[in-house]
C-alpha cells in the first residue's frame, strides 16, 4: 500500500514519536509499505510520522531500489556520534519542491533495533549519514528546515502559507 505523505503543517511532523515496542507481520506490512511509499515518492528516506504514523521507525535507501541490499530499516533510532561536516542541497517528502543548502555530520553512527527487536549500530558517510540524520530528526519532530538561516526558514513558511491560501498545498 502506498501512504500519502503528510505535509509541512501537520502536527504529527512535529512532535517526538512513540517507541516501538511490538516487532511483528504488522511491522513488517507497514514497512514494507513504507518502502514502497518511499519509491514511489523518489526518495531516500522515509519516517512513519511523515505517512501519519506516530511511531519511531524509518527506511533508508540511498539507492532508490537499485540495490535491494541496501534497505535499511531502524526502529528506536539514536545518533550515538558524528564526524566532520558536509553542506548539501537535501529536501523533504514532506516539504515537496523545496531544497536548501544544509550542514550535516560526514559521518554518523546511529544505534537501533531492527524489523525484529534486534539491536543494531550502523554508520554512514555522505549522502547516508546526511539521511541517517534526516530521518532520526523526523521522529524527533524537527524537519530539516530547523537547519537553514532564520531567513531562509522564514522564507520557506510565507512560501507554503501562500500555497495554503491558494489552495495548492
Amino acid at each position: 500500500m502506498i501512504y500519502p505523505i503528510v505535509k509541512y503543517g501537520q502536527p504529527v511532523l512535529e512532535k517526538v514519536a512513540e517507541p516501538v515496542t511490538v516487532f511483528d507481520a504488522e511491522l513488517e506490512k507497514l514497512v514494507a509499505d513504507m518502502f514502497d511509499t518511499m519509491y514511489a515518492a523518489h526518495g531516500v528516506g522515509l519516517a512513519a510520522p511523515q505517512i501519519g504514523i506516530s511511531k519511531s521507525l524509518c527506511v533508508i535507501d540511498i539507492t532508490s531500489g537499485e540495490d535491494p541490499n541496501a534497505r535499511i530499516v531502524l526502529a528506536n533510532p539514536v545518533i550515538v556520534s558524528t564526524e566532520g561536516k558536509q553542506t548539501d542541497e537535501e529536501g523533504c517528502l514532506s516539504l515537496p519542491n523545496f531544497r536548501a543548502p544544509t550542514t550535516r555530520p560526514m559521518k554518523a553512527t546511529a544505534r537501533a533495533q531492527d524489523l525484529h527487536g534486534k539491536e543494531i549500530m550502523l554508520s554512514g558517510e555522505a549522502l547516508l549519514a546526511r539521511a541517517f540524520c534526516h530521518e532520526i530528526d523526523h521522529l524527533n519532530g524537527i524537519l530539516f528546515i530547523r537547519h537553514l538561516s532564520m531567513l531562509k526558514r522564514d522564507s520557506i513558511r510565507r512560501k507554503v502559507r501562500k500555497m495554503v491560501k491558494a489552495g495548492e498545498w
